[in-house]
């Protein structure tokens, strides 16, 4: 009744079945991979490249946490950083908080 004799005489068809799976399964496929080198990878390369700037990290550098603080680098642990955020005025910061690394020594654009 809904459906056309055209669409009920191939939906029978066994010796078309394994590549029309294989035919819905191929844009889905090349999404994913379009997906993995645009995005992930990208990613993976940013979050290496942060993992060893804070491994690297030591007195003087500049630092902005997950949560907006920025700082400058007083004291390194293993696992802690010692920020000062203002003139005294020092915060303890687990290490794998902070967001981004500034260069060493190098000037804000606009001084």
């Amino acid at each position: 009744m809904f459906a056309t004799p055209a669409f009920a005489q191939t939906a029978g068809s066994p010796a078309a079945g394994g590549f029309e799976v294989f035919q819905t399964f191929v844009p889905l496929l090349l999404v994913f991979i379009a997906f993995y080198f645009l995005m992930i990878r990208p990613q993976q390369g940013r979050m290496k490249q942060l993992q060893n700037a804070i491994a690297a990290l030591k007195k003087g550098d500049e630092v902005t946490t997950a949560g907006g603080l920025i700082g400058k680098v007083t004291k390194v642990d293993d696992k802690v950083v010692e920020l000062e955020i203002a003139q005294g005025v020092r915060v303890k910061v687990i290490k794998s908080t902070l967001a981004a690394v500034a260069v060493s020594g190098a000037k804000p654009a606009n001084d």
